[in-house]
């Protein structure tokens, strides 16, 4: 698992947002047009002094969305769709998908599904980037079916689904 970004997922689950999955969602996936370009340590708001060291190593940076981009036709930039298809395109090595018991962390190296990391598990858990070191902590996930991203305004349902690059 990614041994930079789950953490800060975790952390901001717990603090910034107070574990709520829905104000969660609503600021890393509702609340922007196209998508993140780096998920910053503004993410750790709340968070205890010592935890915002343990995982930032004392640096701080912001969260960059991609937002202002400038297409080459000059159209606006639209939200990407990210598919087991389209991920490959992305050049992101991570997906994440927002479950209301935690995050379903998705290698895209490997196509299906991937393991469950619980949102009550300690941000400051050792992570590693090869699966075979991925900690107990984690539930292997069935495949299922993605529930779209509903319209602006409409209430959400089922998991959530958030690329990062």
């Amino acid at each position: 698992m990614p041994s930079h970004h789950l953490p800060i997922l975790l952390a901001a689950y717990q603090y910034k947002f107070g574990r709520d999955i829905e104000a969660m969602c609503r600021h890393l996936i509702d609340a922007i047009a196209v998508g993140w370009a780096e998920l910053g340590t503004d993410l750790l708001d709340g968070a205890p002094p010592t935890l915002v060291a343990a995982l930032t190593g004392g640096e701080h940076w912001p969260s960059r969305s991609l937002d202002h981009l400038i297409t080459p036709d000059g159209s606006p930039p639209v939200r990407m769709t990210v598919t087991g298809t389209t991920v490959g395109d992305l050049g992101t090595p991570w997906g994440y998908v927002l479950h209301p018991r935690g995050i379903e962390v998705i290698s895209t190296a490997h196509a299906g599904t991937g393991p469950l990391v619980t949102w009550d598990t300690d941000p400051s858990t050792p992570f590693s980037d090869h699966p075979a070191h991925w900690p107990a902590i984690t539930t292997r996930r069935t495949p299922t079916t993605r529930t779209p991203l509903p319209a602006a305004g409409a209430a959400p349902t089922g998991p959530r689904t958030a690329a990062r690059r």
